[in-house]
């Protein structure tokens, strides 16, 4: 077989956070591999578009979605399959945080554990539901869900999101299992990531992160980006597994 082993000819790709750092970095990696791409941002579809547009290829479209509301992820998988008919590949990385001190547990109510919660692991379980059907339909699926090594070191921008980022995990390998053989499920789990993402995280912030990883940065989204694309193209006998992409962060 001469095809190039990166190659993602044919293959649609959905991806959830679609316009952040990771999602877009990640929707031009999948899209140069040859993938088409259904890029899925927040309210902003000129924004959604803008980013679409812009990955190389031809034939990618752009749509918008609460995360948070059911319905709204399961138009989106209707409307794919409408002007797609396929998923092969479905990336969760939409989510959301803030920063709160972990020993401030006054700080982190109720509101703000239930949105955590529903961004971070009800929301994406809600996009792999609604799109079951689709990735099944070839029994050559994937999952991928964007986590974070705060999952397994309780380090990060709040004990919720740890607590979330490690729930999403748990799911991942049980969705590993519920859906074998047709769809594999992996998670990409960064540490520290050069984008807005985490609010008040600033360039003293990053540099001090930097210091203490072994290798000596942050990552950059492109990082993301080449892991969850070595799950599509390379790394075709693993399911239920965790990737850290994070220099070595979690040492």
């Amino acid at each position: 077989m001469t095809q190039n082993a990166y190659s993602l000819s044919g293959k649609v790709a959905v991806i959830f956070g679609g316009t952040g750092g990771i999602g877009s970095a990640t929707a031009s990696a999948l899209a140069q591999a040859g993938a088409r791409i259904a890029l899925v941002g927040g309210t902003d579809l000129a924004k959604a578009k803008a980013v679409a547009d812009a990955l190389p290829g031809e034939g990618h479209r752009a749509y918008v979605a609460d995360i948070a509301r059911t319905a709204q992820v399961e138009k989106v998988a209707a409307d794919v399959e409408a002007d797609f008919g396929r998923t092969d590949i479905l990336v969760n990385g939409a989510g959301v945080t803030k920063a709160v001190p972990h020993a401030d547990l006054a700080s982190l109510d109720d509101d703000t554990i239930d949105l955590l919660m529903a961004h971070n692991v009800r929301a994406p379980f809600a996009a792999v539901r609604a799109f079951e059907r689709l990735l099944r339909a070839h029994q050559d699926g994937l999952v991928v869900n964007i986590s974070s090594i705060a999952a397994t070191t309780a380090v990060g921008s709040n004990i919720a999101y740890c607590a979330a980022k490690a729930g999403m995990d748990t799911m991942g390998s049980a969705l590993a299992r519920a859906l074998a053989p047709d769809v594999r499920v992996l998670s990409v789990s960064p540490g520290a990531v050069a984008t807005g993402f985490v609010p008040g995280r600033d360039k003293a912030a990053s540099d001090k992160i930097a210091a203490t990883t072994p290798l000596g940065r942050v990552a950059a989204p492109e990082d993301v980006a080449q892991a969850v694309l070595a799950c599509a193209s390379q790394l075709r006998f693993s399911t239920g597994s965790v990737i850290q992409v994070d220099g070595g962060r979690h040492l």
